[in-house]
């Protein structure tokens, strides 16, 4: 990313958001319906990215015909084939045009509300904000079938971020919340040193902004589970330890693989 892309930013958009999307099914439908109602009601200015990370589903297609339908800022990036949650957001915030740069999960498991609040607090100086499902302030929706499921992922957050504060210098107690917001002065600074294609990607993230001296602010927010699905079983744990493990000895090291600038590779459709 070049120092052009902040100066255009400053003209365009105030805020940039990124939703990472690989085959997110129904969940489409419902996030695109919050997303059109959000853009006509938002107070600021706001552009949204789908970057469809090797979608199979016809998920890029479908956004394609949507995105002719309303004259709203809404952007669709496609490419093939799968590369990763990590390469698809680092795509997506090098994208984007505005000041500050969000990311998040597209079935929308955090709220526009939450959306908005960590937006604030990038407005109002953060240089990185992220959400934290274990603040003081946060708070969990769920039906009651579920709350066996919320506390093993808890149980399971907790034994994780002690592993990543082990092995990186890192003092967040939730990396992996799925919403997060760096300034573009700070996306110049890091997005070119990262290297992660995968979930490992928030933590490379952060340990980058210790490096390079950003302040990470910590926000509350207002988690929804509605159904009991997870990508952290054993087989996904074993594999971000090993990827936590190329973390630590990249940056102690200062070496940090630049990322790989490859275009997109198939179709880039824009709405202005």
């Amino acid at each position: 990313m070049h120092a052009r892309n902040i100066e255009r930013g400053q003209d365009g958009p105030e805020f940039s958001l990124v939703f990472p999307t690989y085959n997110p099914g129904p969940h489409l439908d419902r996030t695109w319906r919050e997303v059109v109602r959000f853009l006509q009601q938002a107070k600021t200015n706001w552009e949204v990215l789908f970057i469809c990370d090797g979608c199979t589903d016809g998920s890029s297609e479908k956004l394609g015909r949507w995105v002719t339908l309303e004259q709203l800022p809404i952007r669709v990036l496609s490419y093939f084939p799968n590369r990763g949650k990590g390469y698809a957001v680092r795509l997506g915030l090098q994208a984007g045009r505005g000041r500050w740069r969000l990311f998040t999960d597209v079935d929308l498991a955090y709220r526009f509300d939450d959306i908005v609040r960590l937006a604030e607090t990038l407005r109002l100086g953060s240089e990185v904000a992220i959400a934290s499902r274990l603040h003081f302030q946060s708070r969990l929706v769920l039906p009651p079938s579920l709350q066996g499921y919320a506390y093993r992922r808890y149980l399971q957050s907790l034994v994780f971020s002690a592993i990543v504060r082990c092995l990186l210098p890192l003092t967040q107690r939730d990396t992996q919340a799925g919403l997060k917001g760096i300034s573009a002065r700070a996306a110049e600074m890091i997005l070119p040193h990262l290297r992660c294609s995968g979930f490992e990607f928030d933590c490379e993230l952060l340990t980058a902004c210790v490096r390079f001296g950003l302040v990470v602010t910590e926000v509350p927010v207002c988690v929804s589970y509605e159904s009991a699905s997870s990508t952290t079983g054993l087989g996904s744990m074993g594999r971000m330890l090993k990827e936590l493990w190329k973390i630590r000895r990249g940056w102690r090291a200062g070496i940090a693989t630049e990322t790989n600038q490859t275009p997109v590779d198939s179709k880039d459709r824009m709405a202005a």
